[in-house]
């Protein structure tokens, strides 16, 4: 049976990325991972893995080419908040960091609230407030 999950993105600068989602208030593991070409970064109470590698890494280690994400979306990495204030203010600490967002933070299905980021890659982060206690079941 599987024991973890990490996911593994293309990034075209590690210094870069880690230095914007670190502006974002994201931490890195500083084990194994922690190169001059990639970087492990904790996402959640959990510490999943995102592993940023430089493009040539990845693009060995997925045996493709890596995808344009100027022309689509390969997948939407959904992160979750404690509030409705901390979608928007992860959202703009992103744009502030040079991220990109052209979506209105909204609510959605009466118990969610969320927003989109894309990061300096064209990753795209879905930030939400998920409120369980108006969820419908």
């Amino acid at each position: 049976m599987t024991k973890q999950l990490w996911l593994n993105l293309p990034v075209k600068d590690v210094k870069k990325s880690k230095a914007f989602f670190t502006k974002l208030g994201f931490q890195f593991s500083t084990g194994p991972g922690d190169t001059e070409t990639s970087a492990a970064l904790l996402v959640g109470e959990k510490n999943v893995v995102v592993m940023l590698f430089e493009e040539p890494a990845f693009k060995g280690f997925a045996n493709a080419e890596i995808a344009d994400t100027s022309k689509g979306c390969e997948v939407l990495l959904s992160i979750d908040t404690e509030s409705k204030e901390e979608v928007d203010t992860l959202t703009q600490k992103a744009i502030d960091a040079g991220g990109k967002s052209s979506h209105k933070p909204s609510a959605m299905s009466g118990w969610m609230y969320g927003s989109l980021f894309i990061d300096l890659d064209g990753h795209r982060w879905n930030v939400l407030y998920m409120d369980m206690s108006k969820m419908k079941n």
